[in-house]
């Protein structure tokens, strides 16, 4: 019997656009990722919606324990790496203060993947954080959209304990000078 590969999250995305409308599949994501729709809602009465953004693998957590309830916001966060509308930034910032890490995760890839230095003074938290993998998102969205006055705080995070924050401090350092046209350090 072969197992049947799951669609990556991009074509998951982009097929609902086609489907439902692009505005449409914006709006649910932005109702999940500010709680305006509840996991609750989400995993149960509007679970065939959920899947427009996780595809069918979603009914498989229809019995999710409370704990993970986090993952719609996450997945509804990772939607705007693959379909964008410039008001989304406003659910953004609410997001970047979510509870949780995977979703402040996603907030600091998307500022960097869009530019969105609206959204740098909000991830500033995330360079003090105890797991490398956010500290390094937040630096590379602050080498990415961040300005000269940032720069001082991806300058304090070289002696990172962890290779793969120094590694993504010394890029953003770098990608900060080219942006800015000058020296940080």
């Amino acid at each position: 019997m072969a197992v049947q590969e799951r669609e990556h999250p991009r074509e998951v995305i982009r097929g609902s656009c086609a489907k439902h409308g692009t505005d449409e599949v914006i709006d649910w994501c932005v109702a999940l990722l500010t709680s305006e729709v509840s996991p609750e809602e989400a995993f149960g009465p509007l679970l065939p919606k959920l899947k427009w953004i996780t595809g069918p693998s979603a009914g498989g957590w229809a019995s999710l324990d409370p704990v993970n309830f986090y993952w719609v916001r996450v997945w509804a966060a990772r939607a705007f790496l693959y379909v964008w509308r410039d008001d989304v930034v406003d659910a953004l910032l609410v997001a970047a203060d979510d509870p949780a890490w995977r979703v402040r995760e996603h907030v600091a890839r998307i500022t960097a993947q869009r530019e969105l230095g609206q959204l740098v003074d909000s991830l500033l938290p995330m360079l003090d954080h105890e797991l490398p993998r956010v500290r390094a998102a937040a630096v590379r969205a602050i080498g990415a959209a961040g300005e000269f006055e940032h720069a001082e705080a991806v300058v304090e995070m070289q002696d990172d304990p962890d290779q793969a924050v120094r590694a993504a401090v010394e890029r953003a350092l770098q990608r900060l000078e080219t942006r800015l046209d000058r020296p940080v350090t």
